[in-house]
């Protein structure tokens, strides 16, 4: 057995009692925030980070496995990003003017994404998900809208979460979910005032049975936009993102978090006789939409990917990392847990049956962390990280797992634990298969 060292936290443990009362929540980002770590135990506070390591503010280094939750395609502190940046700074950040890179970046993003005949930029994910569904709703003069994943913070989808004070009912009531893989449950849902579908076009499962290109008909059929969250799949699990990777066509295509390799930019791309319409009827302007140390990194990054093949690297290395843990998994007969997902972004999930999933959850992270890997249930790979690291995380995920069995075995789970559990984002559980009320469907 490797030794375990549970870091010491005084430095993180003062950071967040200087934060309480003066940060709502603590945290710009849920999935960063305390409530995501075993608190006690986890570090909260990141000083620097390096390739695939960060080091915390009490000077703890880590194998990281959450790139900030997503965006360090390249890895931290990329040398080709961080140079692009370096020589934007010099000559400016933001102008009275619009700046080239605006062009430049357009052009790379037009080459490389299916079906992107127009572009549009902004800072975050939701600022464009939240752009894709005025769009629709402006293009085809309907209303309603039905999504299937995560979509951002503003009110038109969080109405849907347990997270929805503030949103008035009319609003709530214009939004409704499907399942994914499930078109039955689109038709289900659909109503003769349907705007748009947005989905994540995948997690963690592949679409089946033509999932996609279902939708695709549906639409078509329909009058209906199709716009894909591509967030997460957006040149990670293909340079083109999911339509490139399933050869399909979505009307809006939304992207950020890799597209920059950290620095702040979404990108809102599509159909130009939709994307036309933000010239005059539909207002989607930012003071930081042109902000050029983003359009630099993301210029740099994206040319970067392309001349090294990086996703289909990233997906090699992740592949092993995946295939290797479901080895484990097999070989120690725990039959409760997977790994499932693309290489690119893989998580682990614990069956139920067996004990609380978020307890597992909670005492495979800390032991994790006691063996120097910061883990929150997801490999969120990167350029940066090596083969030889996935073998260190395999050997520590051997030792781990075994321990988790015994754990699970004695129902000693929350007496090992040595700090609260992590938390769920969303409380809501069921539920998120809702239609409108009076549905009338016109073929």
């Amino acid at each position: 057995m490797r030794d375990q060292h549970y870091p010491s936290i005084v430095a993180s443990q003062d950071m967040l009692r200087r934060a309480e009362g003066l940060i709502p929540a603590f945290t710009q980002t849920l999935a960063k925030g305390p409530g995501q770590y075993v608190q006690g135990v986890a570090p909260i506070y990141a000083a620097r980070a390096k390739g695939a390591h960060l080091w915390d503010v009490d000077g703890n280094r880590y194998l990281d496995y959450t790139m900030a939750v997503g965006p360090l395609i390249l890895g931290y502190g990329h040398e080709v990003v961080d140079r692009a940046i370096e020589r934007q700074l010099r000559d400016g950040i933001t102008f009275s003017l619009m700046h080239p890179l605006e062009v430049e970046v357009a052009e790379i993003i037009r080459a490389v994404v299916p079906n992107a005949e127009s572009v549009r930029y902004s800072k975050t994910g939701c600022d464009v998900t939240t752009a894709a569904i005025r769009l629709a709703r402006a293009y085809t003069g309907r209303n309603t809208v039905l999504c299937c994943g995560y979509h951002g913070w503003h009110d038109w989808y969080i109405g849907t979460t347990d997270r929805n004070a503030g949103i008035p009912q009319s609003t709530r009531d214009q939004t409704y979910t499907f399942s994914y893989n499930d078109p039955e449950s689109v038709l289900a849902a659909i109503d003769d005032d349907t705007a748009a579908i947005i989905l994540e076009p995948m997690v963690f499962e592949e679409p089946q049975a033509g999932f996609l290109h279902t939708l695709r008909e549906i639409c078509d059929e329909r009058g209906i936009l199709l716009i894909f969250d591509e967030m997460w799949t957006g040149f990670r699990i293909a340079l083109g993102g999911a339509q490139e990777r399933f050869n399909v066509r979505a009307d809006l295509a939304c992207f950020s978090k890799a597209v920059a390799n950290g620095m702040p930019l979404s990108i809102l791309t599509g159909r130009a006789d939709i994307m036309q319409l933000c010239e005059h009827d539909v207002f989607f302007f930012t003071t930081f939409g042109g902000e050029a140390l983003s359009l630099a990194a993301a210029k740099a990054t994206i040319q970067f990917l392309r001349d090294h093949d990086a996703p289909r690297r990233i997906e090699e290395t992740g592949d092993k990392l995946r295939d290797g843990l479901n080895t484990i998994i097999s070989d120690l007969g725990i039959t409760y847990v997977t790994c499932k997902g693309l290489g690119t972004r893989t998580i682990v999930a614990f069956d139920g049956s067996v004990a609380d999933p978020l307890l597992m959850k909670s005492y495979v992270q800390q032991e994790m962390i006691a063996r120097g890997i910061l883990w929150g249930g997801f490999h969120n790979m990167s350029y940066a990280h090596t083969n030889e690291d996935v073998m260190l995380t395999l050997e520590v995920y051997r030792e781990v797992l075994q321990l988790l069995h015994a754990a699970v075995f004695t129902g000693s789970l929350r007496e090992k634990l040595r700090g609260t559990p992590v938390e769920p984002v969303f409380r809501k559980t069921s539920n998120f298969n809702t239609k409108p009320r009076n549905v009338s469907v016109g073929v």
